[in-house]
């Protein structure tokens, strides 16, 4: 009675593992690990399943297909890398040409402001002159009006810068105005020694604008 029960556990157990080895190969078929579909077809048609299989490429021209499918994947892929270098080359280029740019701006802007800085002092300088003219125009103008003792006497009172422009605007209206001119005389009446250094600085020194 035992040793049945013991062959009949034993029948069991062989059966049991049997059909463990099947239920795994069946699995790692379907799975696609391993290949057994010839064993285990008319199960997967019993069961209406179809198994996990890997293409397996033999004909010559599905291998040329793909090695051609493959080349053109690459060259598309070459393509995008080099369009990519392009449009990064071309941003750099972009952001590099408005820098200069700005920096030309720049200077440009600041060569306006120097300008119109130079124009300004031009203008102050000249706004001067006219002032200056007009100022020693009407100071000719008086002398013309005294007595040439008392015009030498004020003349005497200046600095020889502005002796000097008044003679030769007294010399210029005359010439203007058509009418004898007093600075020789004028020189005359001075002390020798100043009316020499009023004369060489006249013939020395231009017109005087500040």
């Amino acid at each position: 009675m035992s040793r049945g029960s013991a062959l009949g556990k034993s029948l069991l157990l062989i059966i049991l593992i049997i059909i463990l080895v099947l239920g795994g190969l069946l699995w790692f078929d379907f799975l696609g690990i391993i290949h057994a579909k010839k064993i285990f077809a008319p199960v997967y048609r019993l069961f209406g399943l179809a198994p996990q299989t890997s293409e397996i490429i033999s004909n010559p021209d599905s291998l040329v297909q793909a090695d051609l499918d493959n080349d053109r994947f690459r060259k598309r892929l070459e393509a995008l890398d080099i369009r990519t270098e392009e449009l990064d080359k071309r941003e750099s280029d972009l952001v590099t040409a408005e820098n200069s740019n700005s920096q030309m701006a720049q200077e440009l802007e600041d060569r306006r402001n120097s300008l119109d800085e130079q124009e300004k002092t031009l203008n102050s300088r000249l706004k001067k002159y006219d002032d200056r003219s007009a100022n020693i125009e009407q100071i000719v103008a008086d002398l013309n009006g005294m007595q040439p003792v008392k015009a030498v006497a004020i003349l005497n009172e200046m600095d020889d810068q502005d002796v000097i422009d008044v003679l030769r605007k007294a010399t210029e209206v005359a010439q203007r105005n058509g009418s004898a001119s007093l600075v020789a005389y004028w020189l005359s009446l001075m002390p020798a020694e100043r009316a020499a250094v009023i004369e060489r600085k006249m013939a020395n020194k231009p017109l005087h604008m500040e």
